[in-house]
């Protein structure tokens, strides 16, 4: 799994009024759970980017003023308007400690139900995956070389190694919809 650095700065105060006054600095109010106490720091906002803004999974180097920890993002709250990054929540990981983490879908192979005129419309680009720190994969891939017309993969079908996925095994991954034109040229050739 991809690494990423991020260095942080220890918070001496704590509160709405301090977290308000990050903010305004383009600092992001941070917490790291999961060790023997929790770790309150700030981290500029643009170290983020390519944390957040992406559709991969990282592990964190957290390097809080010369304290290191390996860690994975727990959870990220955004203003509702302006969508501006507000608070980051940190879980870190532990030797042969299990953690729960989305990770994102890689489809493989070529659908015959696409080659036929139909279109893969995804329905889950994440999947929800347990696993020890070493064990977390890069992406779920999912195989849709016999997708059909009309027909769906789901959670169920998709082979785990070395971790446990958690979604739904009902869940649809992805459908291959067939458009309305094709519709209509197979029902005028029933």
């Amino acid at each position: 799994m991809k690494s990423l650095e991020i260095v942080g700065f220890k918070r001496a105060n704590l509160g709405k009024t301090d977290a308000k006054a990050l903010r305004l600095d383009a600092q992001v109010p941070c917490v790291l759970y999961g060790g023997a106490e929790a770790v309150h720091f700030s981290v500029p906002a643009i170290l983020f980017r390519e944390l957040l803004y992406t559709p991969e999974a990282h592990i964190v180097d957290l390097n809080v003023e010369g304290t290191h920890y390996r860690a994975i993002v727990q959870d990220a709250q955004f203003h509702p308007v302006n969508e501006m990054l507000l608070h980051v929540d940190f879980l870190e990981l532990q030797e042969g400690k299990e953690v729960k983490m989305d990770i994102p879908v890689k489809y493989v192979g070529v659908s015959p139900g696409v080659l036929a005129g139909g279109k893969l419309a995804s329905k889950l680009r994440k999947l929800k995956v347990k696993a020890t720190a070493e064990n977390l994969p890069d992406y779920v891939e999912v195989d849709i070389s016999t997708l059909e017309l009309g027909k769906s993969v789901k959670v169920g079908a998709v082979k785990a190694e070395n971790y446990t996925i958690l979604t739904n095994a009902q869940a649809p991954i992805a459908t291959i919809t067939i458009p309305r034109a094709l519709k209509g040229e197979m029902a005028a050739n029933r």
